[in-house]
């Protein structure tokens, strides 16, 4: 994700406006960013580990989408997390907006060269803010996922496997990072 592209002060709203232009427009406080186009190993590195969590997040009854998907924190955030886990509406149905559930579970955000920075301050604070219980990076080259849980101020960097338990009242989750990298990068 560049550097913020003006010094305006930009709304949630204001993001409907812009074209489809090929680029991601985030706002975070106010601040617009764009991402280009992701790259087809960042695109595996998604479809992978959508691939992993979807059984176990149909099976504990938490609701899995891939970006583009707009997450609004109030009148000055909206972003696109890569991948992002909801709980069900009060009802039992998967939420049609964001507002309809307004948390989320899990945010996962994949590496890129221009997104680094930001992910893992301006996102990682935006994410611990607004208390989401756990954010992953994903780090294809450093073949790892940094994991942040709550409002922890460190990072935990999973190599082998990485557990996650998408509930309190939910099973555990255990995914085998070293044969996921192996798969992303095609080996």
């Amino acid at each position: 994700m560049g550097m913020p592209q003006t010094e305006e002060l930009w709304t949630a709203e204001r993001l409907q406006s812009v074209p489809d232009d090929g680029w991601r427009h985030e706002v975070i406080d106010g601040v617009h960013y764009m991402t280009p186009a992701p790259t087809f190993r960042h695109q595996r590195a998604l479809a992978e580990l959508f691939t992993l969590l979807q059984p176990y997040c149909k099976r504990v009854g938490l609701d899995l989408l891939f970006a583009p998907a707009a997450v609004r924190f109030g009148k000055l955030t909206e972003v696109q997390p890569d991948l992002l886990v909801m709980p069900l509406r009060n009802d039992g149905r998967r939420a049609e907006q964001f507002s309809d559930v307004g948390r989320l579970v899990l945010a996962v955000e994949v590496l890129s060269p221009g997104t680094a920075q930001v992910d893992r301050t301006v996102k990682r604070a935006l994410y611990q803010r607004e208390g989401v219980p756990e954010y992953w990076i994903v780090d294809v080259n450093g073949r790892c996922v940094e994991r942040w849980r709550g409002e922890c101020g460190t990072v935990e960097k999973c190599g082998g496997t990485i557990e996650w338990k998408g509930g309190a009242n939910c099973e555990v989750l255990v995914i085998d990072l070293t044969a996921y990298f192996a798969v992303v990068c095609g080996e």
